[in-house]
């Protein structure tokens, strides 16, 4: 596969969100608004990035029995940098993420690109992976808050369309069921043409 179609299967072919249905825990959890999404989207891309970059460098010397762990490790330090950074420097997207970001060291989009991709292939490769896969995660995020931040208070990233609460159940948990499997149809609908 060249590295063109390896970027953009993420964000569409085999978007982790619309067709792997992964990371589904942020994606109902925290898309209360496009920039909740976007915020998750780019701090995961980011772990994502580091974590196979440094596990394709280093998985020759990782013994098979303690691959997994090491993994969670190299996963675990990353998402400890994007925690801090993000509470020093956007302490009010930190405060609305909350636990979710802490929750990045399990998501399954990040231990399957390391264990199933950065881990069988060079670097480069696994760089080129994991921006089209996180940045396919992060827009299905923006756009799953955006649907649901306009629906639910007629704004997007703070930006007030209509003055008017619209559909109230799309700013609280039900509507992320709704507005996930609505965009879940509507990618298969675009998918089948």
């Amino acid at each position: 596969m060249n590295q063109v179609q390896n970027f953009t299967k993420g964000l569409f072919k085999e978007n982790p969100v619309f067709v792997m249905m992964l990371g589904l825990c942020p994606a109902l959890g925290v898309t209360t608004s496009a920039i909740n999404g976007l915020g998750m989207g780019l701090a995961t891309t980011f772990v994502l990035l580091m974590s196979n970059i440094v596990v394709s460098i280093i998985k020759k010397s990782i013994p098979p029995k303690v691959r997994i762990p090491s993994f969670i490790v190299i996963i675990a330090s990353f998402v400890t940098i994007v925690d801090l950074t993000m509470n020093a420097y956007l302490p009010a997207l930190h405060k609305e993420l909350g636990l979710f970001i802490p929750l990045i060291v399990v998501n399954c989009l990040v231990m399957g690109r390391a264990e199933g991709f950065a881990s069988k292939n060079n670097t480069f490769s696994s760089i080129i992976d994991a921006i089209g896969m996180g940045f396919g995660f992060a827009i299905a995020l923006t756009i799953l808050g955006g649907v649901r931040e306009i629906l639910g208070s007629g704004a997007i990233f703070g930006i007030t369309l209509v003055d008017a609460d619209l559909m109230l159940a799309f700013v609280l948990a039900p509507g992320a069921f709704i507005g996930l499997g609505y965009l879940i149809a509507l990618h298969r609908l675009i998918k089948s043409n």
